[in-house]
């Protein structure tokens, strides 16, 4: 037992502590009070979707491998069965056209002006946004598990991004290059040269992966701490962003304002392409060549207002007005409607196109009989 002297000594340690002793306790004090401020920070750099809902557990955030892509899952089997032949079928169309005008435009001799090089490689383009979509979304209409890994995600987004304003920037140079061959004829060949040519799509490819990056980074920069559910067939930006911890409008604004950028800057080249290519026609005497000259415009202006229509309803909505029900309709116009209708649209208003297809199909019917 200890004395009445110790327990009177520890009772006034207790109530006047010596200073090593309050030195430590002022540590530990402090030491406390440095992780109630972390976790009050964290806290509010990660607020609950609602302000009714439970705070999100943040230990969650740093775990997200995957995401799971809602798609059409919510629809009955038949329905689902119907949609995979449907988009199996389009698929399979958009990707035998766009291979067979890739074939005829880098091989038949009569299709070499600028012109059909830069519709050969806007046929490449639109095989390499076709295929980073649809057969994702085939595959989950055929099986259960609906999850997509992190690094498929952050994949799938950057060609997206790359692919779609590489297409946006080409589809600006190639009615410049008609502003050229119907407004300047007798210096086209100059203007337009082969290394021109190939510049202004090496110009439309860069572009494409430098933004990509940026757009990339904006959209995967803060940690994945809600709800994984994608509602979309594939991983869409603005989406994507919605799902991630701390206010995603910031990264959302600045997608807002690449969008402008990307769609609207590659509109006014060609608004003024085409207004001065009116003001061209409206002067000329002859009717049929305004007909023809028309004709030449027409398929490349159907192609721009179904890409760019699509893409500004997706990119440049506010986010308060979209829903699964509205997204999805746009994002299938843009992913597969407007791959398999430019080179129907391209061929059917486009007699050179008609007989190079021909002239194609007929040399495979001849090789094949031959080979029999």
């Amino acid at each position: 037992m200890e004395s009445r002297g110790e327990f009177n000594q520890r009772q006034l340690n207790d109530r006047y502590p010596p200073p090593e002793m309050r030195k430590e306790e002022g540590k530990e004090k402090r030491s406390r009070n440095k992780w109630k401020n972390w976790l009050s920070l964290l806290c509010f750099l990660c607020p609950s979707s609602s302000s009714g809902s439970t705070p999100v557990d943040l230990r969650n955030g740093s775990t997200v491998t995957e995401f799971i892509l809602v798609g059409f899952e919510q629809s009955s089997p038949p329905t689902q069965a119907l949609l995979f032949a449907l988009f199996l079928a389009l698929y399979s169309l958009a990707m035998a056209m766009n291979g067979l005008i890739i074939f005829i435009t880098w091989t038949d001799p009569r299709l070499s002006s600028p012109m059909y090089f830069f519709l050969g490689h806007l046929s490449f383009l639109d095989v390499c946004f076709i295929t980073t979509t649809i057969p994702h979304m085939l595959i989950h209409l055929t099986v259960k598990n609906h999850t997509v890994s992190f690094v498929a995600c952050i994949t799938q987004m950057y060609l997206v991004f790359c692919v779609g304003v590489a297409e946006c920037i080409l589809l600006a140079f190639m009615a410049y290059d008609r502003y050229v061959a119907i407004c300047h004829p007798l210096s086209y060949a100059q203007i337009m040269s082969r290394q021109v040519c190939v510049s202004l799509v090496s110009t439309a490819w860069s572009f494409g992966l430098i933004n990509g990056i940026l757009l990339e980074y904006m959209s995967f920069q803060n940690p994945f701490c809600r709800d994984s559910h994608i509602e979309n067939f594939f991983c869409e930006a603005p989406i994507v962003i919605s799902l991630s911890c701390g206010d995603p409008q910031f990264s959302l604004r600045v997608i807002f304002a690449d969008a402008i950028v990307v769609l609207l800057s590659p509109m006014v080249l060609i608004v003024i392409s085409y207004a001065r290519i009116l003001a061209s026609i409206l002067g000329r005497n002859s009717s049929s060549g305004r007909g023809k000259t028309f004709s030449t415009c027409a398929s490349h202006l159907t192609v721009v207002i179904f890409l760019y229509t699509s893409a500004m309803l997706s990119y440049m909505n506010p986010r308060s007005t979209h829903g699964p029900d509205k997204d999805k309709p746009f994002s299938l116009l843009y992913t597969i409607i407007t791959p398999m209708c430019n080179p129907v649209i391209y061929s059917f208003r486009n007699k050179e196109m008609k007989g190079a297809m021909v002239r194609a199909l007929g040399r495979s019917s001849l090789s094949q009989a031959e080979s029999v």
